[in-house]
């Protein structure tokens, strides 16, 4: 049976108690997200015009629908058959891992499922604010997205050479989701400056990810 990304956050919040790091991840809960759209009500070229860094935001919440088209601009398959999605990738290899933060938590996106898991059932937005030099606005937006990488993904077949495939595919996911939050009626701005060890300690990223970007992501003021 498929629920609404609200109410199984809501049954999520309110049926499981308030535990440590450590247990949250062990209670991993799987999301389904709506079904992107396919056609907007906007073209590429007015995206392209439109894009600009917004760095105020209102507290409106984003919709499900919203957040399952972001995330799948960003990682989303598109080509069911070999597995192929949104942005482009040396070899196929996909090195990225995205997750998103949000009032109700942290979540890893699983794009071929395209499935969000709860990780942590604790706003880290001011968290990641601080860990990001005091940048206030992420804190600010009703989501950030936090981009992060494998490099072995990629250099086990390409060696170091791989390590730039893997930069230049992060500068792809990082337009598609611009482009999208302006197709959607939203504003973003990119972030690159934030302590690397201290954001990967906060999202308890595994050993070999690696953050590298991060997008605030909501209605601009």
């Amino acid at each position: 049976m498929r629920y609404s990304f609200g109410i199984i956050l809501v049954g999520f919040v309110f049926g499981v108690s308030a535990v440590n790091a450590q247990q949250s991840k062990a209670m991993e809960r799987e999301i389904s997200l709506p079904a992107p759209r396919l056609k907007g009500n906007i073209s590429v070229e007015q995206a392209i015009s439109e894009r600009r860094s917004k760095r105020k935001f209102t507290p409106q919440q984003l919709t499900p629908a919203q957040i399952s088209q972001l995330l799948w601009s960003a990682q989303g398959v598109t080509e069911k058959q070999r597995g192929f999605r949104a942005a482009p990738s040396a070899g196929a290899l996909y090195p990225m891992e995205i997750y998103l933060l949000n009032k109700d938590g942290l979540f890893h996106y699983l794009p071929r499922e395209h499935k969000l898991e709860q990780l942590l059932q604790k706003d880290l937005r001011r968290d990641l604010a601080a860990a990001s030099f005091g940048q206030g606005f992420i804190a600010q937006a009703p989501v950030a997205i936090v981009i992060a990488a494998v490099y072995e993904r990629i250099t086990s077949r390409y060696g170091s050479r791989g390590e730039r495939y893997t930069d230049i595919e992060i500068g792809h996911i990082a337009q598609n989701v611009h482009l999208q939050a302006v197709a959607l009626g939203l504003g973003s701005v990119p972030v690159g400056a934030f302590n690397d060890r201290a954001v990967k300690a906060l999202l308890q990223l595994p050993e070999k990810e690696e953050p590298l970007y991060i997008i605030p992501v909501g209605y601009a003021r």
